[in-house]
């Protein structure tokens, strides 16, 4: 049973989304403002949060942040319509991934559903299965990734598309393939995929502003060599 935290001062669609959730056996607990999200957060192990960015005390950016100081949690972000700058500051501070107001109820439960699945850690098996890149070991059972030996810490997101890259290693993908494989959409802004790449960079790479292991094909899109 998935432990869901929704985040939106507007009491109306929390109680919304709240009630559709706990529908489909969901376990959900709510806040309406980011203090309080930032604080439950910090006492209770979430399965995803969902999380508004225009919030009271506290906007949803800055929570998003704080979290990513002390959990992998996947975070979806809320903003408002059109609000392509809402979006990617999102993303910016480690969000996985957006919806859009007004949305569809249906939409953002089938979102949640596909980051629940993406996100799950199988079972621990006789045997570990590993992918070795030079510096670079990714526990495929466990999502677990090390470079030079020493755990670092990927979003959900940031772990898909990192062993996606590196299981289809030398192939050129488009920011709109990798949309369509990492995200399930064959539209929406191809920005997404460019922030995710420079976060990976960030952690993975010795010098991100020289990268060994992510590549940019330019005009086309990105690929691992």
């Amino acid at each position: 049973m998935a432990y869901i935290l929704v985040v939106d001062d507007e009491k109306n669609i929390v109680k919304g989304i709240e009630f559709s959730l706990k529908q489909d056996g969901m376990e959900v607990d709510v806040a309406y403002d980011g203090e309080e999200a930032l604080e439950l957060a910090t006492k209770n192990e979430y399965d995803l949060i969902i999380l508004d960015v225009m919030l009271p005390k506290m906007e949803g950016t800055e929570v998003c942040q704080r979290i990513r100081e002390f959990s992998v949690v996947p975070i979806v972000m809320v903003t408002a319509k059109g609000d392509d700058m809402d979006k990617i500051m999102g993303l910016e501070y480690g969000a996985d991934d957006y919806i859009t107001k007004p949305f569809n109820i249906l939409e953002v439960k089938a979102r949640i559903k596909a980051i629940l699945r993406r996100a799950v850690k199988p079972a621990p098996a006789p045997k570990v299965h590993t992918l070795n890149v030079r510096d670079i070991t990714i526990d495929t059972q466990s999502r677990r990734v090390f470079v030079l030996e020493q755990e670092i810490s990927l979003t959900a997101k940031e772990y898909d598309l990192l062993e996606f890259l590196v299981k289809n290693s030398g192939r050129v993908y488009t920011r709109e393939q990798l949309l369509m494989q990492l995200w399930g959409e064959n539209t929406g802004d191809a920005r997404t995929v460019d922030v995710h790449v420079r976060r990976l960079r960030e952690k993975i790479e010795e010098n991100p502003s020289d990268p060994k292991y992510i590549y940019t094909k330019w005009g086309v899109g990105y690929y691992f060599r």
